[in-house]
């Protein structure tokens, strides 16, 4: 197919008016036939010259050489039009013209003037003219080569050919450009190796879409293929129709075309890919290196200027917020990681071995740079929780010293022995707290210094934290840990200071109750002298008992009080060493000696009136018991019992004055009866002696 200079779309108003056309018919000698319908208006030779050039522009130089057949249909115009363009003819297509044949119209025109013209311009212009009516033209064109217009049978839709034209010179223009641009994208690639710094947008966009011009140049195709396939299929018979053979619309040159634009496009697509993935390696690698750049810049350096500890739970506080807003700006950054780690194994799974190398290198690169930089954070959030349980401790111990301090300062003014023991519970207690705490602050003081010591280093080539600042670090905690076993001494040495005063005091209390208890058991026994303390007994046996359990009863008695003037003897000595007045003796120690008087003298009176008794039993009973009695015995008997009968009516009289029997009337009553039935008897002995019984 020749060159196609002029193009349908820069003439289409002109091919729509259909001055000439190739309806696709042929001859008897296989030439194309070219229809020109004059009309009844003035046809514009130029346009119809215009219109010849594109027409005879299409077939391909084998096609021209097997001849044309014009068809002038003269019917509608004039003879003198048709002339010009039987004229014309010569000077558009002389060499492949074979046969004119003008189609005249009823009214037929001068003969004689007709058939002058033609005769006498045959040898000039070339080719043989005939005149010939629309009915007798299959004598020289089969039937169903001719449109329904001269009685044929091929169909022809300008509209249609018009349109399937400018879809075809759209496509071999669009697609020989796309060649072109293809062509020279892959062969600049093939001949030099690919730019890295180049972007995969760069030169690599063709000016026409390679898919619609492919997709168009299909459809294009298959419309070519079909009307060729009904055409044969047709085999001339009526009603065939082939406007779309390869000598018309070039077939194989569409194909080759789709052919050749596959294989340029794939070629380009492999070379985008080649490129894109380039360009996607280029990115990663750059963003690896952002990352790393930060990582290694300013995230080491926000880190390297955090190393303080604070001096107290505020500052540490304030120390773990500013790290967390480091932490958070490492985020975006390990965001950026995990997301970049994503990519680089999408690629790895399907990369080949150079990029394999290269995506491992740099997913190593990065993953050894975050997870230092993580360890780093890691260690520093350590250190940082580490020195708020110090500081914490160190607070919650100062506080606790403080309360103990303020305890020990307090003036004691307890009211009894108990609450002193409450009171010295709870220092203990405190005490014990105090402990616990400062060995919790030494627990958790070298904990941070460990902390501190194990904290990932930075890479050498890196500038490490200023060492004097770490050193005030260690300085620190030592210093607040040594105050605090200061401080705690020193509570110590009050504590035992108060301790020693509380047990005095205690001590003190316990003398006071001890001595009280003394008086109460001494008025106690004084009590049950007085009130059981009556009988006299029934012989002198039983009163020699008495008297020996009222010996003993007096020992228990003299020790309740030797016991109690000790007692009230150490509150003197423990006031005197507590600096305090001594509260004691001036109520404890006159009742103590009040109720002892009263029951030496009450013990007095009654060991008098058991020995007593004891002498008077003795007497009756050896009167009693001998068969001579001595009349002075009788009369000894008889003056020792009214003398114990009369000692049994008197109280004893205290040193104050006061005046207390010996139990109740009734009890004093017996004992008496008990003299008396004695003293019967030994009158009734008295009476039974004769004279001679008496001892002269």
């Amino acid at each position: 197919m020749s060159n196609v200079t002029v193009e349908a779309t820069n003439m289409l108003p002109i091919l729509k008016k259909k001055l000439a056309f190739l309806s696709g018919g042929k001859d008897r000698r296989s030439g194309l036939i070219l229809t020109i319908p004059l009309s009844s208006d003035q046809t514009s030779m130029e346009e119809l010259s215009a219109t010849l050039d594109y027409l005879l522009s299409i077939p391909s130089d084998k096609c021209k050489a097997r001849g044309f057949t014009v068809i002038v249909d003269g019917r509608k115009s004039q003879w003198n039009i048709v002339k010009t363009v039987v004229l014309m003819l010569q000077n558009v297509i002389p060499a492949e013209v074979s046969l004119v044949c003008v189609v005249k119209p009823d009214e037929f025109w001068d003969k004689k003037v007709t058939h002058f013209c033609f005769w006498k311009e045959k040898d000039r212009l070339g080719f043989e003219v005939i005149l010939v009516s629309a009915n007798k033209l299959t004598r020289y064109i089969e039937p169903c080569q001719l449109t329904d217009d001269f009685g044929g049978s091929l169909d022809y839709d300008h509209n249609d050919w018009l349109n399937k034209r400018l879809v075809f010179e759209k496509f071999t223009k669009e697609s020989t450009s796309l060649l072109d641009e293809l062509s020279i994208i892959n062969d600049s690639d093939k001949n030099s190796a690919v730019d890295k710094e180049k972007s995969a947008d760069c030169a690599l966009l063709p000016s026409f879409d390679p898919e619609t011009v492919l997709q168009t140049g299909h459809e294009l195709l298959s419309e070519l293929q079909q009307r060729r396939f009904n055409g044969s299929e047709g085999g001339g018979g009526q009603g065939a129709w082939c406007p779309m053979e390869e000598e018309l619309l070039a077939q194989p040159q569409v194909m080759k075309l789709l052919d050749s634009l596959r294989e340029q496009y794939t070629r380009y697509q492999e070379l985008c890919r080649q490129r894109n993935k380039r360009t996607q390696l280029d990115e990663i690698h750059a963003k690896v290196m952002q990352v790393v750049t930060w990582l290694q810049g300013p995230g080491s350096e926000l880190l390297k200027t955090q190393q303080a500890i604070g001096d107290s739970m505020r500052a540490a506080q304030a120390l773990q917020q500013k790290h967390e807003e480091i932490e958070s700006q490492h985020s975006e950054w390990f965001a950026v990681y995990v997301e970049l780690n994503q990519q680089i194994a999408a690629l790895l799974s399907a990369g080949e071995e150079e990029e394999v190398v290269e995506l491992k290198a740099l997913q190593q690169q990065l993953s050894d740079v975050c997870y230092q930089q993580a360890a780093q954070l890691e260690g520093r959030q350590n250190v940082l929780q580490a020195a708020q349980g110090f500081h914490s401790t160190t607070q919650e111990l100062s506080q606790l010293l403080d309360g103990l301090l303020g305890m020990l300062c307090a003036d004691v003014a307890p009211a009894d022995g108990a609450s002193i023991q409450q009171n010295l519970k709870l220092l203990e207690e405190k005490l014990q707290t105090v402990e616990a705490g400062l060995a919790s602050l030494r627990q958790k003081g070298a904990l941070l210094m460990e902390q501190m010591c194990t904290q990932p280093s930075w890479p050498l080539e890196e500038t490490e934290s200023p060492p004097g600042e770490q050193q005030d670090n260690v300085q620190h905690i030592q210093a607040v840990m040594e105050e605090m076993q200061l401080r705690k001494q020193r509570c110590e040495d009050m504590v035992d200071v108060r301790r020693l005063k509380m047990l005095q005091m205690v001590q003190l209390f316990k003398c006071e109750e001890d001595a009280l208890q003394a008086v109460e058991w001494l008025g106690e026994l004084l009590d049950a002298l007085l009130k059981t303390h009556v009988r006299l007994g029934d012989d002198s046996q039983e009163t020699r008992t008495m008297l020996d359990k009222h010996r003993k009863f007096v020992d228990v008695a003299q020790s309740t009080y030797d016991y109690g003037r000790q007692l009230l003897q150490a509150t003197v000595v423990l006031c005197q060493s507590l600096r305090c007045t001594t509260r004691s003796s001036g109520d404890t120690l006159p009742r103590l000696n009040r109720v002892w008087k009263q029951f030496s003298v009450s013990a007095e009176e009654r060991q008098q009136r058991l020995e007593l008794a004891l002498n008077f039993h003795t007497a009756a009973e050896r009167v009693l018991q001998q068969e001579r009695v001595d009349p002075e015995s009788l009369d000894e008997v008889d003056s020792s019992g009214k003398t114990l009968l009369d000692r049994l009516t008197m109280p004893v009289i205290f040193p104050d004055g006061t005046e207390q029997y010996f139990g109740s009337p009734s009890d004093t009553a017996a004992a008496a009866e008990g003299v008396r039935e004695r003293l019967l008897l030994v009158e009734e002995r008295r009476l039974q002696l004769d004279p001679d019984d008496f001892i002269m």
